[in-house]
């Protein structure tokens, strides 16, 4: 998915079609912007923001474009700002490397603590900043259980009932007027579900690929995709290999 042209069209006042499913018997809402919101517990999930990731890559001598943790804290702002969250998780590799959320510039470092005003802030830790969140709101955990769910970062292999994960990034191919169309999606099997890379310049992996095997049930598995203002979802079986 283009998720810069995401960002770009979009605003607070944009309605959404979600698509509400059920991920281990409980309920929740996949948001077209890569969000996955738990109403019973008021909750909202976003996953691999990978903030700093241009200043990261600038620290190696290699110039990537400088806006994407501006991006990315803005199409946050506009969930938070959709759903009044009373708890906020972020599913691991919040910060494109271990120094990032260290050297967050102050205007970034104050919209996170703004946004984080009056709610519960998790930080999960990814393989990418596994050290945990430094002098922001919030606590850093290695992973969290609520309701029958686990909240982590990388998926378990094999069968892991309730678990919500990132990592991956999965994407998907479908065909829609004679064009192949790619998108980010959520992966689920109604038994543990894979969430989209929520920062605007992650890239995806197809649900195809060998990363994925034995994490679902490709009977029951659907692809959840991220369009511009809806979900689409899309069986296994119906995806483009």
């Amino acid at each position: 998915m283009n998720r810069i042209a995401s960002y770009r069209d979009v605003t607070a006042q944009t309605p959404s079609q979600c698509a509400e499913i059920g991920v281990h018997d409980v309920a929740v809402l996949c948001d077209p912007l890569g969000g996955l919101v738990i109403p019973q517990h008021g909750m909202l999930v976003v996953s691999d923001l990978h903030l700093e990731k241009g200043a990261a890559f600038a620290r190696r001598g290699q110039l990537h474009p400088p806006y994407d943790t501006l991006a990315t804290l803005r199409l946050l702002q506009i969930l938070i700002d959709r759903y009044a969250p009373k708890t906020v998780v972020t599913l691991g590799d919040n910060f494109h490397d271990r120094r990032g959320s260290a050297l967050l510039p102050p205007l970034f470092r104050q919209s996170i603590k703004d946004m984080a005003k009056g709610r519960d802030w998790l930080w999960v830790n990814g393989n990418h900043d596994p050290d945990g969140a430094v002098g922001l709101p919030g606590n850093s955990v290695d992973e969290l259980h609520c309701s029958g769910l686990v909240f982590r970062h990388e998926p378990k292999p094999g069968q892991a009932n309730g678990e919500i994960a990132g990592h991956l990034h999965p994407a998907a191919v479908v065909r829609r007027r004679e064009k192949s169309v790619r998108r980010a999606c959520f992966a689920t099997d109604g038994t543990r579900l894979v969430m989209p890379a929520f920062g605007v310049t992650t890239g995806g992996l197809d649900l195809r690929h060998a990363a994925m095997n034995g994490l679902f049930n490709r009977t029951h598995l659907v692809a959840h995709l991220l369009g511009r203002d809806r979900i689409y979802s899309v069986r296994f079986d119906n995806l483009i290999g």
